[in-house]
């Protein structure tokens, strides 16, 4: 996937180009520039690649948020419904304690 990135700022900069009696050497010049662009070429792939994994994970990141809102929503759902067993439950269990306590009431009299 990733290409060496065959130069750096610091080389560039102090990259000693030969001087001919007309200037620059083409051919030195051509393989520097080949060198830069073989390394654009690399970054450009790297960052086509760290987009792709970064759109993969706000991808994954949006799932789990929905599987934590649908979870959170179970979750209430679960607990609302432990109150009203348990207050069906206090219920029966305060009806029968009155029939209890009435029941001997009653009796007594």
């Amino acid at each position: 996937m990733s290409k060496e990135i065959l130069l750096n700022p610091d080389m560039l900069y102090n990259w000693d180009f030969k001087v001919d009696a007309r200037g620059y050497r083409p051919q030195e010049v051509d393989k520097v520039l080949d060198m830069v662009i073989s390394d654009y070429n690399a970054y450009n792939s790297m960052i086509r690649e760290k987009d792709r994994q970064i759109d993969a994970l706000n991808n994954q990141i949006l799932e789990l948020k929905q599987k934590l809102r649908n979870a959170k929503a179970n979750m209430d759902i679960v607990k609302n419904s432990e109150r009203q067993v348990t207050n069906v439950d206090l219920l029966r269990r305060i009806s029968e304690l009155e029939k209890i306590i009435y029941g001997r009431n009653n009796d007594n009299e």
